[in-house]
């Protein structure tokens, strides 16, 4: 009965009888809608709270925090396209690089120092300079010194990494010089803390690349 109930009560937000941060009715109102009692809507409402649906508060009700279940983010990733997936990390990794240039320590630059010359280094398999590649543009973001873009970004690595693989596998071309000096530039502009110079490297490398991943591209 509860999972019906809460159920119903999902339904009812998806469809847009209460707006974000609205106040739900009360249990005694409630339970009539929904035909069921005030202890049934309780751990209704206690579902929707753990799926973070609805949020109590202490003395004043039972609010609408979210206005749909969040799906698992692996499960979103794999089932999208990997376009979208290289939009999403222009917008990240875009922001992250003005943040980089902005707050990059001594160490920060090392390594990405470090990711370059290792990038530069492993332009022959295409596993290697993949991985190597990511662990450059990691680099950049960990040096923006926000762990929810750090997160982001290691969320999106295993669905951009097969496309990745995919592509180079197609073309049998790939880490040429003029693409290794690109990533010089965002390293330069990070080291120099010119942080439109580092973010505009990383939309433009970024641009590229959802070019190149494009179903259209030959």
């Amino acid at each position: 009965m509860a999972d019906q109930a809460a159920t119903l009560l999902l339904d009812r937000i998806r469809s847009g009888e209460w707006a974000l941060g609205e106040r739900l009715p009360g249990e005694t109102t409630l339970g009539p809608q929904l035909g069921v009692g005030r202890s049934t809507v309780r751990e209704a409402i206690r579902q929707l709270a753990g799926l973070g649906v609805l949020a109590s508060r202490q003395g004043a009700g039972v609010f609408v925090a979210a206005l749909d279940v969040r799906e698992d983010w692996d499960a979103v990733l794999r089932r999208s396209d990997v376009v979208d997936v290289v939009e999403a990390r222009i917008a990240i990794e875009t922001e992250a690089a003005g943040l980089a240039a902005r707050r990059r320590t001594p160490a920060d630059l090392r390594a990405i120092r470090r990711a370059l010359a290792e990038r530069a280094e492993r332009r022959t398999a295409p596993e290697e300079h993949v991985d190597a590649d990511t662990a450059f543009h990691r680099s950049i973001v960990a040096a923006a010194h926000n762990p929810i873009l750090t997160d982001l970004f290691d969320g999106f690595t295993p669905r951009v990494r097969q496309a990745m693989l995919e592509m180079l596998r197609i073309r049998r071309a790939f880490g040429g010089d003029a693409d290794q000096q690109a990533h010089a530039r965002l390293a330069e502009a990070v080291a120099a803390r010119d942080e439109a110079g580092a973010a505009e490297a990383s939309r433009a490398h970024l641009l590229a690349l959802r070019e190149g991943m494009a179903p259209s591209s030959p």
